[in-house]
């Protein structure tokens, strides 16, 4: 029998589509990816004008890119929510594409983890992950359970939903990151992980210079992220290894979020790890969480269709399960607290009772719901402020009067046996486990060959100086990458490597000077030469990858310096007919090897005046002192 590794891959694929597993953490994993997304959109919303506009305010952008981030953030939030979760992953799949594809954001604003949000996003579209913590579960139940029979959805999902965005969003990018860096000096002497927390413009407000004293440490963290790096692809999957790569990763990933300011590349990498935790760590955290007793104790008329499906949606959303309902003709002759309220007045409202004995009736049960779930008893707060509670009250008693004459007749009881509006056509395309193996083994080839052929061009040829040697070859390749880069987020991960830090002796910071001639500093590089909040994620790169380099070139300075003075410089109320600005400079060193006190000591350089910058009539003009690009000569004092 001939060996064939595609019919391995078949069977090893198969044997994931038959394995059934808990889909908690893939619905967590949604929600993070959902709420990474947000956040992104509400930054770009912010600083839509710096990306966007030619000049910020004065020469505007396209006129839709509100208009496309506020259905964007629309799409993202479904996901977060998992309300049409297959239609909102779509679309925020192609908003994602759209917006690095074909806006500043490709080039001059690059975010740094783009492309591992389109490929998660691209699966997301596939996954089932809606089968965990979404309001399209509610909507199942709702549209399929019968009058006093609940229907439970699915709550499982093959494992290989959990495996195929480790392998592809993660494996794959830290495979290839891993190569990059064994070309980079820093990283190979061991220094990877030490002298980004040393240069001024990445570092975050935390201080971690206790951590960059202890040389052997930075080493050994060094080390341990390469090799984590080439072994994770190879070893995830396997049990004994989930935990340690769990820990190791949500330790690094975390260690980027709080120490460097694009902490959305941390955040989106560490929202993966929520697929690495093994699945009875979930199934105990919700256990440990729920409550011990009741909170609430609920009465409704069980021949109601209406009532039935508030019961429906209230146990959706009582995580901690504190509210028990009841039947009232099962279970009203059995409650004491209730025996003094007539039984017709008991059918026309919704009752509640708390283990103290206290009784609540319509609008106040509601409240009283929202207080026993403990997470939303804000919502309850609200609902009591004066006027809202009133305008609540009305709106329950309508409902409440009406619910027999107008809601519960025929049409409100769900069909028997009705298709789930989730039903997987996909899934029915695909056909049996073993057709689904097949085509995602083919799919998985595909992948595997984009990856290599940019890990080869860019990782080795390019580097070697073979990729101007391949002929037609050459070209073909470079095409190939940038449909990958643009569709499915393969792309080389050459990230913090030699061309990001060699040679990068000085930093520059923006004052501008009031109508008085006094001096102040731009909220964008402080005092210390840090970015300061907001001014980080996109932003960072902007200034200290494009704008600000090794090797600085005065168009480009000039370029982003037009779009950070007209950008603060208005939102701060300035006049640009009329207003100046100073360009500072100052020395930093960025050593491949270990030096005590760098972070300090780049810190704590001074500041000397290099350039200004004046606004006349709307138009800028910039005056250097010294010509670019230039290297300033400094001896080190230690």
């Amino acid at each position: 029998m001939s060996y064939s590794p595609l019919a391995t891959l078949t069977d090893w694929l198969e044997k994931g589509l038959r394995r059934r597993v808990p889909a908690t953490g893939l619905g967590i994993f949604r929600i993070g990816y959902g709420l990474v997304a947000l956040q992104e959109i509400a930054f770009l919303y912010f600083f839509r004008h710096l990306i966007f506009d030619e000049t910020p305010y004065l020469d505007p952008g396209p006129p839709l890119i509100s208009l496309f981030l506020l259905l964007w953030g629309t799409a993202a939030l479904g996901l977060t929510l998992g309300l049409r979760t297959r239609l909102c992953a779509a679309v925020n799949y192609l908003f994602w594409v759209l917006f690095t594809s074909f806006t500043p954001m490709w080039r001059d604003f690059d975010g740094g983890f783009d492309q591992l949000m389109i490929s998660s996003g691209l699966l997301l579209v596939f996954l089932p992950s809606w089968r965990a913590l979404s309001l399209d579960n509610l909507r199942l139940k709702l549209q399929t359970s019968t009058l006093g029979q609940r229907f439970e959805p699915p709550r499982t999902v093959p494992i290989l939903a959990y495996y195929l965005p480790l392998l592809i969003s993660l494996g794959l990018l830290y495979f290839d990151s891993a190569i990059h860096k064994l070309f980079a000096e820093h990283w190979r002497n061991g220094m990877g992980a030490w002298l980004p927390s040393s240069h001024p413009y990445y570092v975050s407000p935390l201080s971690m210079r206790w951590l960059l004293e202890l040389e052997w440490l930075q080493r050994a963290i060094t080390y341990t992220i390469i090799g984590f790096q080439f072994l994770f692809p190879f070893l995830f999957w396997h049990r004994r290894f989930r935990v340690p790569f769990l820990i190791l990763g949500t330790l690094f990933h975390g260690g980027i979020t709080l120490s460097f300011n694009i902490y959305p590349f941390g955040l989106g990498m560490l929202i993966h790890y929520a697929l690495l935790v093994p699945f009875g760590w979930w199934r105990r955290i919700g256990e440990s969480w729920r409550s011990a007793e009741p909170r609430l104790t609920v009465f409704y008329d069980g021949q109601c269709p209406l009532c039935w499906r508030t019961v429906l949606a209230v146990e959706h959303f009582d995580l901690r399960r504190c509210v028990v309902f009841r039947d009232l003709q099962t279970h009203a002759a059995q409650e004491p607290v209730l025996a003094d309220i007539d039984p017709s007045e008991l059918l026309a409202d919704l009752y509640a009772v708390d283990p103290e004995g206290r009784r609540y009736r319509g609008i106040d049960t509601y409240l009283a719901i929202l207080k026993a779930m403990g997470y939303l008893r804000p919502l309850a707060w609200v609902l009591r402020l004066p006027g809202i509670y009133s305008l609540a009250a009305h709106i329950y008693r309508r409902i409440a009067d009406s619910r027999q004459r107008l809601i519960c007749d025929a049409a409100c009881l769900p069909a028997s046996g009705k298709e789930s509006p989730l039903r997987n056509n996909w899934e029915a395309w695909l056909g049996s486990s073993r057709r689904q193996a097949f085509r995602l083994s083919r799919m998985l080839v595909v992948l595997l060959l984009l990856q290599l052929n940019s890990t080869l061009h860019y990782g080795l040829l390019y580097r070697f100086g073979l990729a101007d040697r391949l002929g037609p070859l050459g070209p073909l390749s470079n095409m190939l990458v940038s449909v990958s880069h643009a569709f499915l987020g393969i792309t080389p991960h050459a990230l913090y490597l030699d061309d990001h830090f060699k040679g990068y002796e000085q930093i520059f910071a923006i004052t501008y000077l009031d109508r008085d001639g006094k001096e102040h500093w731009l909220p964008f590089v402080n005092r210390e030469g840090r970015l300061i909040s907001p001014n980080w994620g996109r932003v960072h790169s902007m200034w200290a990858n494009i704008a600000v380099t090794p090797k600085l070139d005065k168009r480009r300075l000039e370029k982003f310096l037009e779009k950070v003075t007209a950008f603060y410089g208005l939102r701060l109320g300035f006049d640009l007919d009329d207003a100046r600005f100073r360009l500072k400079a100052k020395p930093i060193r960025m050593p491949a090897d270990w030096e005590p006190e760098l972070r300090r000591w780049n810190l704590s350089q001074p500041w000397r005046d290099v350039g200004e910058i004046i606004w006349r009539d709307q138009v800028m003009e910039m005056t250097l002192r010294e010509a670019l690009p230039t290297r300033i000569k400094y001896s080190d004092p230690r």
